[in-house]
């Protein structure tokens, strides 16, 4: 047997040799200037891009077609994607308005559970001029539901409806442009757990047909435009058409206009601040910001915006893992190196990289402060109450990190 004893050979050669093309090009993108030239971030910047190749077919072919749905993990603490925040989870079902479908669940105690249908995804974002992010990004949320309004069975089971005629009190409905379900579990102490999910058609009565050759094709075209406009688009996109919330010109500070505050947003529960940071090996950033109510968090994110390990090092804080000072404020360090206070951001080496604050649940905002200090000058600028930690304490607070992230992701 050979190439061209069947039909499709040569097209399915062609289309696999542009996916080559395309993913060397992409590669190519990881010496781009926003990513500094230093030896982890050149390597950080090849791991984004490989953990992302690992998920591209899933989207493009595995779980592509709706009349079979499937839920798919974007982010995990090995592949991380569009800006993600370590104390989120993201799911994702490709489905349509044709459909009637049900999602079965049994309810965690995650402080934040958000159920999203995502409509058309438009090539110019409405009222904007903007360009839309690269797939699967870019698409108009429609409607969404939180966990506090779902109606639960006695044991904490509940089954949400998406599309047809209402079917009870947990209902979702769709328009012909819906294409996507979108979940988001937010996590606040390490002892909480997630909702555990599945979907299903409810019409679906015969096994999910094999990929023909055209299917196959269609799924490498889908997955090099994916990997290509990724490694275009992050960071670049949000540097450029993000109407000043992300401004990569201002430097360890936050720009004037610092909260995510559009409809949009409110459609996705949540508001949001950036700021881009640049420290030196010798300094420690200081973040500053007045305690509120609501339930926010901060993440570190790398040069592509992709989040830190938050598996193994303290990259990101939420209200019940902070220390606050006696005036209220939340004091965050951001360091390469551990400099025993305990609200500590590790930078892991990072020359440079991005930070978001999101608050969920709230639209209560904030002001920040930002403070750049030699390592050495922090015991003289942190109010002397700011809490310190010995080394074993360190070690247990990762290892409750690393336990708490396990659970959320593996049960």
């Amino acid at each position: 047997m050979a190439i061209g004893d069947c039909a499709d050979d040569q097209d399915l050669r062609a289309a696999w040799s542009v996916f080559c093309q395309q993913l060397q090009a992409a590669g190519d993108l990881t010496f781009k200037d926003h990513n500094p030239a230093n030896a982890i971030q050149r390597a950080d910047a090849f791991r984004f891009l490989t953990q992302n190749l690992g998920q591209a077919f899933d989207l493009a072919l595995e779980t592509r077609d709706s009349k079979y749905p499937m839920l798919h993990a974007f982010c995990t603490p090995s592949r991380k994607l569009g800006g993600d925040a370590a104390d989120l989870t993201y799911q994702q079902a490709w489905i349509d308005g044709e459909q009637v479908y049900k999602v079965s669940g049994q309810i965690g105690s995650a402080r934040f559970l958000n159920f999203t249908l995502q409509g058309q995804r438009p090539e110019i974002q409405p009222n904007t001029g903007w360009p839309s992010l690269h797939e699967p990004f870019g698409d108009i949320p429609e409607v969404n539901l939180f966990g506090r309004d779902l109606q639960l069975n006695d044991d904490g089971s509940f089954v949400l409806f998406i599309g047809g005629e209402r079917q009870g009190p947990n209902w979702l409905p769709t328009t012909s442009a819906t294409r996507k379900l979108f979940i988001r579990q937010g996590f606040d102490s390490w002892d909480e757990t997630p909702t555990t999910l599945s979907i299903e058609r409810l019409d679906m009565d015969a096994p999910r047909p094999l990929p023909t050759p055209q299917r196959m094709i269609e799924s490498m075209q889908w997955a090099g435009d994916f990997l290509s406009g990724m490694m275009r688009d992050w960071p670049d996109h949000p540097y450029q058409y993000s109407g000043g919330i992300v401004d990569p010109g201002c430097i360890n500070a936050f720009p004037p206009d610092q909260s995510a505050n559009t409809l949009d947003d409110k459609k996705r529960g949540r508001l949001a601040a950036h700021m881009c940071w640049a420290i030196a090996e010798d300094e420690a950033l200081i973040v500053e910001f007045d305690t509120h109510d609501g339930f926010w968090m901060v993440s570190l994110g790398g040069a592509f915006m992709n989040s830190m390990d938050f598996l193994y090092r303290p990259i990101s804080y939420t209200p019940a893992r902070t220390k606050v000072d006696s005036d209220n404020k939340v004091r965050l360090i951001l360091s390469s190196t551990d400099p025993s206070y305990h609200n500590w951001l590790d930078t892991q080496g990072f020359a440079a990289g991005n930070l978001t604050y999101r608050n969920l649940l709230s639209q209560a905002t904030t002001t920040f402060a930002t403070k750049l200090v030699k390592k050495s000058e922090l015991a003289s600028v942190l109010p002397v109450e700011s809490c310190v930690v010995s080394s074993t304490q360190r070690t247990e607070e990762l290892l409750a990190r690393f336990r708490g992230v396990q659970q959320r992701y593996f049960g």
